[in-house]
């Protein structure tokens, strides 16, 4: 009675690798296609996106000013 218990607590253990290593495998070919997607994003719109850099250029300085000023408050 106990070795069948054991049986299948290791056929239940089996089961839960296999749905791990699938959800794993799943996640790593995932991420490649959106790596590859944003790659192809980056080298087609890579005008528009130097135009956006430039163009937060000013907010960001903005920013580090407000901070740089609470930081010198306290």
């Amino acid at each position: 009675m106990a070795e069948e218990v054991k049986e299948e607590e290791k056929k239940e253990e089996k089961r839960l690798d296999a749905k791990k290593v699938f959800s794993t495998f799943f996640k790593v070919v995932l991420g490649l296609i959106f790596l590859g997607l944003g790659a192809m994003a980056i080298l087609k719109w890579w005008k528009e996106l130097l135009m956006i850099i430039k163009g937060c250029i000013g907010l960001f300085l903005i920013l580090a000013g407000v901070i740089t000023l609470a930081i010198a408050k306290e």
